[in-house]
């Protein structure tokens, strides 16, 4: 399995950034997609953005054009740049790993944003 743990997250205000990341260890070669998920309370956790071994991404229309995704291949992190933050975006972001067969082999503990307006 693929161990992974998020940091950067903290309180910002409504227009404000943050940057995520997220360290993975353990079974590194294995990983090809990586992503990040969230989850607000009392809804379903949703995909918020994905990236590939090969640097495709992916990107929920609710977070396009305010936020990237990237990947350190060499530190075996990837990141989360949080632009133009808006209160929805309120939520506990979870970093999350699959293999090439898209099966998952890990998740972060999630790390808190809050937006307040």
């Amino acid at each position: 399995q693929v161990h992974l743990v998020e940091s950067g997250g903290g309180l910002v205000q409504a227009g404000g950034s943050l940057r995520l990341s997220c360290a993975a260890s353990g079974s590194i070669s294995t990983i090809h997609t990586m992503g990040w998920y969230r989850q607000a309370p009392g809804k379903q956790r949703e995909l918020v953005a994905a990236i590939t071994s090969g640097g495709s991404t992916n990107y929920a229309d609710s977070v396009k054009g305010r936020f990237t995704i990237s990947r350190d291949n060499v530190k075996n992190t990837v990141y989360l740049q949080m632009n133009s933050l808006k209160p929805e975006d309120t939520a506990v972001y979870y970093c999350n790993a699959r293999d090439r067969y898209q099966l998952v082999r890990g998740w972060g503990q999630g790390t808190q944003v809050t937006v307040s307006s």
